[in-house]
C-alpha cells in the first residue's frame, strides 16, 4: 500500500523495463539502503538497491550471494514466517547492470511498527506473541550454530534524500540509539503481520550484514542481548496492550507487502 493513499509517487526508470511497459512504478517505502516499489497489478513488491550497480557479472555474482543469504534466513524463518524472493538483473538509465529484488505484494500486510496493539483482543495478542516468540527461539537457535541471524527489525525512509541523510556519518549518534532503543521487535519494520483467518507475521528483509567480521559479532551479540527485552516488551503487550512507540524508525515500507 502506498505511503500516501491520496496520491500515489510514481517514479520511472528503464530498470523497470522487464517487468512494466511503461516503465513507471509506485513507490510504497524505503529502507536503510532500498527503495521499494509495487508492479501497477499490485501482485510483486520491487526492490532497488539504489546506488549498487555494475557489469553484468558483478550484479550476477551479487545476486547469487544475495541468493544463498536469502536461502538461510528463509530456512531459519521457516515456512509459516518467509516469503518468496526472486531476483532480476536489468540495465538502468545510465546502462549499468542492476539488482533487483522481487517479493509478493501482501497489500493489506500491516509492518508491526504500524500495528495498533490496543485494538488486538487479548486471544488475538496471545496468538501474535506466540509467534514472536517463535521467531525469537528460531533466530537464536542460527546465531547459537552459526554465529548471525536475519535481521528483523529494520529502518524505514521516506525518501531517497531522506536515506542518504540518515546514513551521514554525524547522524551516527542517532543510529546507534535508533538501534538501542528504538527498534524493538514489536515495532520492528521488517516483520509484517497478514490478515485474514489466520494472520502470519513474515519476515520481509533478506539482505545479509555486509560489514566486516568485527563489526558483525558486535551487532549480532547486541541484537540476541536486545531480545532479553523483547520478551519483557511481549509480556507486557499480551496482558496490557501497551507498547512504548518511540516514533518512526527511519528500512522499509510501512506497508507492505514488507
Amino acid at each position: 500500500m502506498s505511503d500516501n493513499l491520496s496520491s500515489p509517487i510514481l517514479h520511472r526508470d528503464l530498470l523497470f523495463a522487464p517487468i512494466d511497459i511503461d516503465l513507471h512504478l509506485e513507490r510504497i517505502g524505503g529502507g536503510n539502503e532500498t527503495e521499494v516499489y509495487c508492479t501497477d497489478d499490485r501482485r510483486y513488491v520491487v526492490k532497488v538497491k539504489g546506488e549498487h550497480s555494475g557489469s553484468v557479472q558483478e550484479m550476477l555474482s551479487h545476486a547469487r550471494m544475495l541468493r544463498n543469504a536469502t536461502r538461510r534466513f528463509a530456512t531459519v524463518m521457516g515456512a509459516r514466517h518467509r516469503i518468496p524472493n526472486y531476483f532480476l538483473i536489468a540495465a538502468n538509465t545510465k546502462g549499468d547492470a542492476q539488482l533487483l529484488a522481487l517479493q509478493p505484494f501482501h497489500e493489506d500486510a500491516r509492518a508491526l511498527f504500524q500495528l495498533d496493539y490496543t485494538q488486538l483482543s487479548l486471544a488475538e495478542r496471545v496468538a501474535l506473541a506466540k509467534q514472536l516468540l517463535d521467531i525469537i527461539r528460531r533466530a537464536l537457535g542460527a546465531y547459537r550454530k552459526r554465529g548471525w541471524m536475519p535481521d528483523l527489525y529494520g529502518r524505514s525512509s521516506g525518501s531517497n534524500a531522506e536515506r542518504t541523510e540518515n546514513n551521514r556519518w554525524y547522524r551516527f549518534p542517532w543510529r546507534v540509539w535508533s538501534f538501542v532503543i528504538q527498534r524493538n521487535l514489536l515495532r520492528a519494520n521488517n516483520l509484517m503481520l497478514t490478515t485474514g483467518q489466520d494472520p502470519r507475521v513474515i519476515l520481509v528483509d533478506y539482505d545479509p550484514v555486509l560489514r566486516g567480521k568485527l563489526y558483525q559479532r558486535i551487532y549480532y551479540a547486541l541484537r540476541a542481548l536486545l531480545f532479553l527485552r523483547d520478551f519483557l516488551l511481549i509480556g507486557v503487550m499480551v496482558v496490557t496492550g501497551v507498547v512504548p512507540n518511540p516514533g518512526r524508525a527511519s528500512g522499509h515500507p510501512a506497508k507492505q507487502q514488507t
